[in-house]
């Protein structure tokens, strides 16, 4: 009647209600003892189970929690008859046993062990391992049910909790007394090994402190899965022993089948998807992207594709299931995915209902990333489908045949660039032709729009925008190359009788200066294509012409420019939100997720991320690569040093310009010191080229020019030995100079400035050998203009930008150069100009990381690099 409460618990209330049981048979029997002592007993079918020597006898089983009746071998007074024989100890068993079987006449008593033996054990421990479900009783997970390890150890038939430290126990093994010596060293060893394993231990009963097991935590860790599927087959093979109970909560699964990918079409937002990602486990269809978002969740640190690494073992990592359980997936696939997708997971965004709005290159980057994927496209998605299956191993596009109408022959890497401009037309794709300079961009292109022409497609007008300086240049060779092709120069003072025309041009040309000004016009046309000529023009996105140009109705965008990377990562942001909006996120995420990370932090992953989602909307050829014909450049840095008068001049402003520095950051911060350091590296700059283009008092008293005498040591002997000279210098007061300096010793030049009106004249009369020297601002002939007479480049101050250097060279160093091309760079030694070589180098590396991950190294700008750029003459 108690039991039928409910109410009823076996020593505790925590422990489960007793059911009522079954009755059970008993039977009489001896119980041996370590100490070889025999006690009588009544021994139940299952030995778990605890005999109440009530009224009437019942049992208790702890193993079941049930109770019930006990039925006796023999009547009570008969049982308590044999359950009333004293102890026997080893010697008096015999003896006992001889004189009571004459008192017991016919019971039927069992007979105790007349002949126990003692054996010693001195066997190596066995591990042994059980893994099994249990509440925890301290600790961090006290009270939860967590998945536990018990450890012990087998010394042949006899087996020991690990909380037990004699070195020689006793036992009583059926008919014989085992003394089991044990190593606890090797015990300790095995101890060492859970530690080893990441596992620590827990107390199991509160009431029993000494018992406890061993955990990785709750059983959703992922530890557990890689325990259940790499350490305990590696502890198998080393000869432990372990048994799984059938309800410990953890498992792991492999999915079955393909990965899948569904991707719908957002239908009031052009150019993005929804995607949703599956696997099948155990018949069941799983959200991979839930599945991420969760396992992210518990990821260590804040870089998600390196924390993938770190926690994947055999190329393996286990991501739980929200069902209980883990499933083991390859890392690799995982990272492709994840890179690809970095901005759904990124500040704690989501996927959201195991679905991803992604761009349209984030789609193709992902198919292309893990070909084996399975797409399944909706309704509406059928033109991505197609550029898909184009891209899908992407080495280059189905070559086209040039236009009929083009006065020249395309080399094989320009048809590779028509063809490629011909792809992303077809698709009304976006991208940026980044050829070197002197490659041939605006033949590349316009053999495109030709092309387009002579197919009858050209049913509205290109819009090509450029630097003002170079307008002549593709006017020149639209009219050399493409004839047929119906101009506009929308330039000049008189350009509002054009506006009215541009619908019957198939080529408008403009510049970047005049797009804000004509916008309401060229807003209102609609574009066949709008070409961006020196793309990194717009490289501010806040600026009027970015944003009119991103404004532009168009149905196919291209970016021409040798340098998409100048300064930073931001600025083919820029390019790539005019070219495919969203392709890259808004600029403040792109910013966190990948110009950070790789500007700042040299992250590879990202880096590579970055350049395989860009790589089939970016073509990029070297002269290296594709023109191997083109004669060999040499350069050669030609150090100068300061001494006297110029040299402490120099230190004078170096010292008194760290010192104002240091101080402005110290109370604004860096980042509002921009005109404060540029200003004073400014100064050391002139102070290396020349004291009289240092506005201080202290430098008009400074009469010495090192670099300006060691350049007129050598300009009379190249020009004594022919050579045809292109010098730079960013300092147009810097030119003056060497103008005066030539004319005193008699050396013909021409000049060319940002000024200048009249740029084809001294071009012209360079090009046909009239004069030897041609004086060129850096920013007035970085580019428009081709000077392949030259065969010698002097730079005669370096520029931050490497880029800007390599377009002024290669005004001389492109194709139809058929000299050697000598490229002289005048450094002071020690001082700013030389550890601008160095801040070069990483800006440069940091553009051909967009292209080639090869090149990596530190990218970011910070108070470093400023003190080495104001170290004392001759240090750092």
């Amino acid at each position: 009647r108690i039991i039928r409460t409910g109410r009823c618990h076996w020593q505790s209330v925590d422990n489960p209600p007793l059911s009522l049981g079954v009755p059970r048979q008993a039977s009489l029997a001896w119980q041996l003892l370590p100490d070889g002592t025999q006690l009588p007993r009544l021994e139940l079918d299952r030995q778990e189970s605890i005999v109440l020597w009530c009224s009437s006898p019942w049992y208790v089983d702890p193993q079941t929690w049930e109770s019930g009746p006990v039925a006796l071998p023999l009547d009570r007074k008969q049982v308590e008859l044999f359950l009333s024989i004293p102890p026997l100890g080893q010697k008096h068993a015999p003896l006992f046993w001889s004189r009571f079987k004459g008192y017991a006449g016919d019971l039927a008593f069992p007979a105790p062990l007349l002949d126990s033996r003692v054996e010693v054990v001195c066997k190596p421990p066995v591990p042994c391992l059980r893994l099994i479900a249990a509440a925890a009783a301290s600790g961090p997970l006290e009270g939860q049910l967590v998945p536990l390890v018990m450890l012990s150890f087998e010394y042949g038939d006899a087996r020991f909790s690990m909380t037990t430290d004699d070195e020689e126990v006793q036992r009583a093994e059926k008919d014989k007394v085992l003394i089991v010596r044990r190593d606890l060293q090797a015990e300790r060893k095995f101890r060492d090994t859970m530690f080893e394993l990441g596992m620590h231990p827990v107390t199991l009963h509160p009431q029993r402190p000494g018992v406890t097991a061993w955990t990785h935590g709750t059983a959703v860790e992922p530890r557990w899965a890689y325990f259940l599927q790499e350490n305990v087959p590696q502890l198998r093979e080393e000869g432990w022993q372990i048994r799984i109970d059938a309800d410990f909560p953890c498992r792991v699964v492999e999915p079955k089948g393909a990965w899948s990918i569904n991707v719908s079409p957002l239908g009031l937002e052009p150019g993005w998807f929804s995607v949703e990602l599956g696997i099948n486990v155990e018949g069941k269809r799983y959200s991979l992207l839930n599945l991420l978002e969760s396992l992210l969740k518990m990821l260590p640190g804040d870089d998600m594709l390196e924390s993938l690494d770190l926690c994947s073992v055999k190329g393996r990592i286990w991501v739980p299931l929200p069902g209980g359980g883990h499933v083991a997936l390859p890392v690799e696939r995982l990272k492709a995915i994840v890179g690809v997708l970095i901005e759904l997971f990124d500040g704690g965004a989501g996927a959201g209902e195991g679905v991803g709005r992604v761009s349209m290159p984030q789609v193709l980057s992902l198919l292309r990333a893990d070909p084996k994927l399975e797409p399944a496209w909706a309704k509406g998605a059928e033109k991505l489908k197609r550029i898909s299956e184009r891209l899908r191993g992407f080495d280059g596009v189905a070559q086209v045949q040039p236009p009929a109408g083009l006065n020249t022959q395309l080399r094989d890497y320009q048809l590779e660039g028509l063809s490629w401009l011909q792809f992303l037309r077809e698709f009304q794709l976006g991208g940026v032709l980044a050829d070197d300079m002197g490659l041939g961009k605006t033949v590349q292109t316009l053999a495109h729009i030709l092309l387009e022409k002579e197919h009858d497609r050209l049913t509205r007008p290109c819009l090509v925008i450029c630097p003002t300086s170079v307008i002549p240049n593709w006017i020149a060779e639209a009219t050399r190359f493409a004839p047929s092709l119906r101009l506009v120069r929308l330039h000049g003072v008189d350009r509002s009788a054009l506006l009215g025309r541009l619908k019957d041009a198939d080529l408008v040309i403009t510049s970047y200066s005049l797009v804000s000004r004509d916008a309401p016009h060229l807003l209102a046309q609609e574009w066949h294509a709008v070409i961006l000529d020196e793309a990194q023009t717009i490289k501010n996105h806040t600026t009027r012409v970015a944003q009119t140009a991103c404004k532009l109705k168009a149905n196919h965008r291209v970016c021409l420019t040798g340098t998409p990377v100048e300064n930073h990562l931001g600025e083919l942001w820029s390019q790539f939100n005019f070219l495919m909006p969203g392709a890259l996120g808004d600029y403040k995420t792109f910013g966190r997720i990948f110009r950070k990370p790789i500007e700042k932090h040299n992250d590879v992953d990202r880096q590579e991320v970055l350049a395989s989602r860009l790589r089939p909307f970016m073509l990029r050829r070297t002269k290296q690569q594709v023109a191997p014909e083109l004669p060999e450049k040499s350069t050669i840095i030609r150090r100068v040093e300061l001494d006297g008068d110029q040299c402490d001049l120099y230190e004078t402003i170096r010292s008194a310009m760290q010192h104002k520095v240091q101080k402005a950051i110290a109370e604004k911060g860096l980042n509002q010191c921009q005109i404060i350091i540029l200003d004073a590296l400014l100064k050391l700059r002139q102070a290396c080229c020349d004291p009289r283009l240092v506005n201080l008092e202290e430098a008009r008293a400074v009469k010495s020019s090192a670099k300006l005498d060691a350049l007129m040591d050598m300009l009379p002997d190249l020009v004594e030995e022919g050579r045809r000279i292109l010098l730079f210098s960013q300092f147009t007061s810097m030119l003056d100079l060497i103008e005066t300096e030539c004319e005193s010793r008699g050396i013909e030049f021409v000049t060319l400035r940002g000024d200048t009106t009249d740029r084809e004249t001294p071009v012209q009369q360079f090009q046909a050998g009239e004069v030897p020297l041609f004086l060129i601002s850096l920013k007035a002939g970085g580019k428009g203009i081709n000077l392949t007479a030259a065969d010698t480049v002097i730079h005669y101050d370096p520029w931050w930008n490497p880029a800007a250097e390599d377009q002024a060279t290669d005004r001389a160093y492109r194709i139809g150069q058929d000299k050697n091309v000598f490229v002289y760079k005048l450094i002071a030694s020690g001082t700013v100009e030389e550890r601008m070589l160095y801040l070069q180098e990483r800006k440069r590396a940091l553009a051909e990381s967009v292209f080639d991950r090869r090149h990596s190294g530190k990218l970011g700008f910070d108070e470093s690099d400023l003190a080495l750029l104001f170290s004392p003459l001759g240090l750092g």
